[in-house]
């Protein structure tokens, strides 16, 4: 009987998901396909290490090379991550006429555009829905599923060691630091957690989703990215008082022909579905012309829902090769040559809402000069809170605005950091969703 033969390179956490997938719904998924998967090779330069999953000996190698060379395997999975080796991997894998699988968002964010033209021309197919969201079958929703719909605008909550760490000192009113080490005790957060807590892992997802979304290459180097390390609880709170959530949120939106991508700290109002979404899940709010919003809620990481993910691949992938169709659907959603070149709106040019905590010299007078500069800068203000308690030496005010652009609001702050009744820098968190 005719099967698909698979091999995997990197035999890490995700890797023993895919392999504990593939063993555990062996019979639903032949049921789905008509015929098995069958893992024929596992590479890894670390074959000693304990794992939870066990593979047979005779199907173990340190060498990528012997799962690339396989006649018997037709789809290679990638999963060793980084940007370096897992591109050659890629590369080879597709120019010797193997279907590739990946989870690598940071790969497919800076050479994804180069990689899908390899796989084109080799026509051979790259299946990546792991790589944005885990176990959440985010890209074949957006690139299928609202294939019908004109995408207006997504929001995102992309990387679950960021929202873990919001959650705790939302609800506990933990410090960042605190968070962080709870995060990294509790294994949601890497020893060098750099790109969950600067945003670079959300905007690596983001800049995947927004080209299938908007028809576009991937354009991962203009995302704006900011991330939650500069946080206190002290905003979350004051933020609350307003009404609003804190979320690191992922964003991009079409408007005038531009598009705007940016990944920052963002208050939303509590009322929005996105606001209970806590802990390590993460969850995409989608705006269409046609379907209205919908939101797909659920584990963005881990061995089990990254591998159902990376397995849901496979079938994919399976059926074309059975049926002796490549890249039936385009990979970002789009036929290349129809792809469009956007514009990229410039961080300077958004407009939103904004909050502002100042701390300032608790003096009569100092309120009247900080509404000054802003009224001179077209930013008007929305609602004020003025705490009558020191702060380290200072007074918090806070300020919420109507809407603003950036540019004029980042002249404003610089302004107010030559008065001498502001005795730091200014927190600015952008508010979304009014």
């Amino acid at each position: 009987m005719r099967s698909i033969g698979v091999g995997l390179i990197g035999w890490g956490t995700v890797g023993c998901g895919v392999i504990e997938v593939l063993r555990e719904n062996a019979k639903e998924i032949e049921a789905r396909l008509g015929v098995p998967i069958e893992l024929r090779r596992v590479a890894d330069m670390d074959l000693e290490r304990a794992r939870p999953v066990s593979v047979p000996a005779e199907l173990l190698t340190r060498r990528a090379e012997e799962v690339i060379d396989d006649p018997e395997i037709d789809i290679v999975i990638e999963l060793i991550g980084g940007l370096g080796a897992a591109r050659e991997i890629i590369r080879k894998a597709l120019a010797s006429n193997k279907h590739v699988v990946t989870a690598n968002k940071a790969l497919l964010a800076h050479a994804g555009n180069e990689l899908f033209e390899a796989a084109r021309k080799n026509h051979r197919t790259i299946g990546f829905e792991a790589s944005v969201a885990g176990g959440i079958p985010f890209i074949k929703a957006l690139r299928e599923g609202l294939a019908a719909n004109r995408i207006d605008t997504i929001y995102g909550i992309l990387n679950g060691t960021a929202n873990y760490i919001l959650t705790r000192m939302n609800d506990d009113g933990l410090s960042f630091d605190s968070a962080l080490k709870e995060a990294q005790h509790e294994g949601y957060a890497e020893a060098d957690p750099t790109l969950d807590i600067e945003g670079i892992d959300a905007a690596h997802k983001l800049a995947i989703t927004s080209a299938i979304a908007f028809g576009s290459d991937i354009h991962f180097e203009e995302v704006y990215t900011e991330g939650i390390s500069r946080i206190d609880p002290l905003d979350i709170g004051f933020g609350r008082e307003f009404g609003y959530e804190l979320k690191l949120l992922a964003i991009a939106r079409k408007t005038d022909g531009q598009l705007e991508m940016r990944v920052h700290p963002t208050l939303i109002p509590a009322g929005h579905v996105l606001a209970s979404v806590k802990g390590a899940y993460n969850a995409v709010h989608v705006h269409g012309n046609a379907v209205g919003n919908i939101m797909l809620y659920g584990l963005g990481a881990g061995m089990m829902p990254t591998g159902s993910a990376v397995v849901s691949d496979l079938i994919d992938l399976a059926r074309d090769i059975l049926s002796n169709v490549h890249e039936r659907v385009p990979p970002l959603g789009f036929k290349p040559e129809r792809k469009s070149d956007v514009t990229i709106k410039p961080m300077g040019e958004i407009s939103t809402c904004y909050y502002f905590r100042f701390a300032a010299v608790d003096r009569p007078g100092v309120l009247s000069k900080i509404s000054g500069i802003l009224g001179n800068n077209n930013i008007s203000i929305a609602a004020v809170i003025q705490k009558g308690r020191e702060v380290e030496g200072a007074v918090p005010i806070v300020m919420l605005t109507h809407e603003a652009l950036e540019k004029n609001v980042i002249q404003a702050l610089d302004e107010m950091r030559r008065l001498d009744v502001v005795l730091a820098p200014t927190q600015l968190i952008r508010i979304e969703g009014q």
